[in-house]
């Protein structure tokens, strides 16, 4: 039952202010800690940044490990409203190294690779069980597990540039970062499987054309739409933002019967919240609400 961790109230309690930081209008770099990761917020909007641009910002070491404490610590920050992934330089993210791959297979070293698969796994549902919508800015290459990183984010907008390849079975190895749970809910069956089996690269076009991406934007133009995208969503009510995006992946594993239930245990909750008497107090009085996620 992947997805069906959290119920109204858990989804709620991740918004209380009794686990949250306060709200901050100012910049921050919280980069500091990571060695190839770069983590700023701006007013609520938290960007993370994969920072291994001559490697195509493939994933070596700690980087697995060190993603997954930043996607965690946005997770539960109140001031954190919404998550942007991208990528340094050309790329949004070529996958695991094989290079450090190589090194793992002479030295028949197993645990080590199934530590960083774990942390792969951290990583995917760090990203599906945060409350706050995630969005992918796919600036370039992304491949094997960056691709599915890709797909686990509930946005992706792409550069024009960008391109996407199931690499896993070109070096003999299987889709992981849960590749087989996402693709084959956003295509068809057979054209997973082509793209699975035969690891063929398709463009920023064919992806938009199979509903892999949201949107193509030119290169020159990736942040600034992301930006846009991500204000707009920075904007609505936090309470309801979290308790939709978790009705969208339920409802892929639950009958109409609970998904109604849930909806209306969700409702209930935004109407008792302060967020949904604004909504309907700005609706009224013709102007723009100022929701602040209680």
């Amino acid at each position: 039952m992947f997805l069906l961790l959290l119920r109204v109230d858990s989804v709620i309690e991740n918004l209380s202010p009794k686990t949250q930081v306060q709200s901050t209008k100012h910049k921050k770099n919280l980069s500091a800690m990571y060695e190839n990761i770069l983590v700023n917020e701006s007013d609520g909007i938290l960007t993370i940044t994969l920072n291994r641009p001559d490697r195509l910002n493939a994933f070596v070491g700690h980087m697995r490990r060190d993603l997954a404490e930043a996607l965690e610590q946005a997770g539960s920050e109140r001031s954190i409203r919404v998550v942007i992934l991208t990528g340094a330089g050309r790329a949004f993210s070529a996958g695991g190294d094989v290079a450090f791959m190589a090194e793992l297979m002479e030295r028949q070293d197993s645990e080590e690779f199934a530590r960083i698969l774990g942390a792969g796994r951290r990583v995917i549902l760090a990203i599906r069980q945060m409350t706050k919508p995630v969005i992918a800015a796919v600036n370039g290459v992304a491949a094997g597990a960056g691709c599915n990183l890709a797909l686990a984010c509930d946005f992706r907008i792409a550069s024009s540039d960008a391109t996407f390849t199931q690499s896993f079975l070109k070096v003999g190895l299987h889709p992981d970062w849960g590749g087989t749970y996402f693709l084959p809910r956003l295509v068809t069956p057979n054209k997973a499987c082509e793209l699975f089996l035969l690891g063929e690269t398709i463009d920023a076009a064919e992806a938009l054309r199979l509903n892999i991406v949201n949107r193509v934007v030119a290169s020159e133009e990736l942040e600034a739409a992301t930006m846009q995208f991500a204000e707009r969503l920075r904007t609505a009510p936090p309470i309801a933002v979290a308790a939709a995006k978790h009705a969208v992946y339920m409802s892929q594993a639950e009958d109409l019967e609970e998904m109604l239930r849930y909806e209306n245990e969700s409702q209930i909750r935004c109407f008792e919240s302060e967020d949904g008497h604004e909504g309907i107090r700005a609706f009224l009085e013709k102007r723009d609400p100022k929701f602040t996620g209680h």
